[in-house]
């Protein structure tokens, strides 16, 4: 038996089935989350979803999303979930600290089997019992396609489990354009489209939502915060938490900042802080010969892909600026 065939064995064993991915919803964590959802449901099987922290509008449009069970809005709820379930998915994710401490606390007292689907790199594998790990996946929901296809279930895809997967493949390569793209990802997404997904309202639900408040914070933050730093080829994007609010922040609105720095001709590497209740989130990017995950892994408490990594930060934002800042010379020298 394959571990495509293991897992719905499992899944098909279960009573209670809950999908966990990582805090900070993102199209991957969401689009794997709801593509699995709708193939549990497919398979006969009740399933629930619990994330950390709810999605960004941008996201909420994916069929179920609103059924999504929040530990932060649901705590006593969602440990009840978790803790009752004898299967819990782990998407998107490679250890337990990713969904945060207060929901990592439940997640570490887990009884029953806990399967991990994830394409990151350094997967904690005392964390589950059944892992895929795969860091040559473009995305997770790459990885999904490949759980549905691998068990002989790809008869069950349609337009409900494809457009998921789709959104999760769009906005992890970039649209299509980072170097994870390989020709098997475009076989997958003829797949899908033949599955029924319409393509192209999944990019205008993704794109094509701006508020006037997200477009003036993003031209703001373009025109008066990006600092291109000495040597011309790390950018450098920071918001701080007043300036957020004079803007009327919503959760999303800052998505893609940080590759519009990268996107600047001769960036090679971009960084993104944001502040919010005396925390500073960090996005990193990069292209070419640079890798921002070690930097990302051994300061900032975060890590990632070569390409794309994220962090954060307790000391305040000028101070992880500047932490940056004196880390580029050892980590990107000319």
């Amino acid at each position: 038996m394959n571990i495509y065939k293991e897992i719905v064995e499992e899944i098909l064993n279960a009573k209670n089935i809950v999908i966990t991915a990582h805090r900070s919803p993102d199209g991957d964590s969401i689009g794997s989350s709801m593509a699995l959802f709708q193939f549990i449901q497919k398979l006969g099987k009740k399933v629930v979803v619990c994330h950390p922290d709810p999605a960004p509008e941008f996201l909420l449009w994916v069929e179920n999303t609103a059924d999504i069970k929040s530990f932060e809005d649901h705590r006593l709820e969602v440990s009840e979930l978790i803790l009752n379930a004898d299967l819990v998915f782990c998407l998107d994710y490679n250890a337990p600290n990713r969904v945060g401490k207060e929901m990592e606390e439940v997640m570490l007292k887990i009884q029953g089997k806990k399967i991990m689907i994830d394409h990151h790199p350094h997967p904690a594998e005392d964390f589950c019992n059944i892992i895929i790990s795969d860091t040559n996946a473009c995305s997770t929901c790459e990885l999904i396609f490949d759980l549905i296809e691998g068990s002989g279930n790809l008869h069950l895809l349609d337009e409900r489990i494809g457009t998921p997967l789709y959104l999760g493949i769009m906005t992890d390569t970039g649209s299509f354009r980072f170097p994870a793209m390989k020709p098997v990802i475009h076989e997958i997404l003829a797949k899908l489209l033949k599955a029924g997904v319409v393509h192209y309202k999944v990019h205008e639900n993704v794109f094509d939502t701006n508020t006037i408040d997200r477009m003036k914070l993003r031209g703001y933050a373009v025109s008066e915060k990006m600092e291109i730093l000495p040597g011309n080829k790390i950018a450098v994007i920071s918001l701080s938490d007043g300036e957020l609010k004079r803007y009327n922040y919503q959760k999303g609105d800052t998505e893609g900042l940080v590759n519009m720095a990268l996107s600047v001709k001769g960036i090679q590497i971009a960084a993104f802080f944001s502040e919010k209740d005396g925390v500073v989130k960090i996005s990193f990017r990069s292209k070419g010969d640079y890798f921002v995950n070690k930097l990302s892994m051994e300061n900032f408490e975060g890590g990632g892909h070569q390409y794309a990594a994220g962090g954060i930060s307790y000391e305040g934002l000028d101070h992880a600026i500047n932490k940056f800042k004196s880390l580029v010379n050892d980590y990107f020298p000319e």
